[in-house]
């Protein structure tokens, strides 16, 4: 046996790592950054205040590496899909792929277990004030949604600056609204319909988001 898998072998390190990340993405989506105190996910993980510093640093430490250890497989996937978009010839279908680019991988969120708690991270942050301060998102989720931005565009080139922006933030509202959720999309349906059925869920959204780039009344907002 090598001397480095002797080690990952042994070595509790890494395990505890992980086992303060797993807590705090539970601590942060149920209480928020301001409510997420480091000894509530030092008691959550079942570890000392001072081994969770040690670990991350700070609070914001520990948050920024929950965004790192998760954002890469949403932001891959929608890397991935907008390059299916592209090579898309047909309009409908482009326009299509585009709104499932946004709204897919992070529906898939709400039935991965591991990473359930991550969707209700991010859309806190969207919400949240001292977000800017923090730079979670310029860095980390701004850069795809430039994409997404420049891909409506490409799509629709006659629409101005503010039509493409505006239309990719009511695709953010939409998909903000399932993945905060807590039960009142299946209470006002009688349980017709429930945020945790995600695909479901996702096909819906995205055909009314589709539709509605597709047939945009302009007469208000072109310039």
């Amino acid at each position: 046996m090598s001397a480095k898998a002797h080690k990952n072998k042994t070595d509790p390190v890494e395990p505890t790592r992980e086992r303060i990340l797993s807590a705090a993405e539970s601590v942060f989506a149920q209480f928020g950054y301001d409510g997420a105190t480091v000894r509530r996910i030092s008691q959550a993980a079942g570890v000392p205040v001072a081994l969770v510093n040690y670990h991350f640093g700070s609070k914001l430490g520990l948050y920024r590496a929950i965004f790192e250890k998760r954002t890469p497989t949403v932001i891959d996937k929608r890397v991935a899909g907008l390059q299916m978009a592209r090579a898309e010839p047909d309009l409908d279908r482009r326009v299509d792929l585009v709104v499932r680019a946004l709204i897919w991988p992070m529906f898939a969120l709400r039935g991965d277990d591991p990473s359930a708690d991550f969707g209700r991270i991010v859309t806190r942050e969207m919400s949240d004030p001292q977000a800017e301060a923090r730079g979670v998102f310029k860095e980390m989720f701004d850069p795809v949604a430039d994409m997404l931005i420049a891909a409506i565009g490409e799509c629709f080139p006659d629409w101005t600056k503010a039509e493409v922006h505006w239309a990719y933030h009511t695709m953010l509202g939409a998909m903000t609204i399932v993945l905060t959720d807590n039960g009142r999309i299946g209470r006002l349906s009688d349980g017709e319909v429930s945020s945790d059925r995600w695909e479901e869920a996702a096909v819906h959204v995205c055909s009314i988001l589709s539709a509605g780039l597709k047939y945009r009344d302009r007469s208000q907002t072109r310039g």
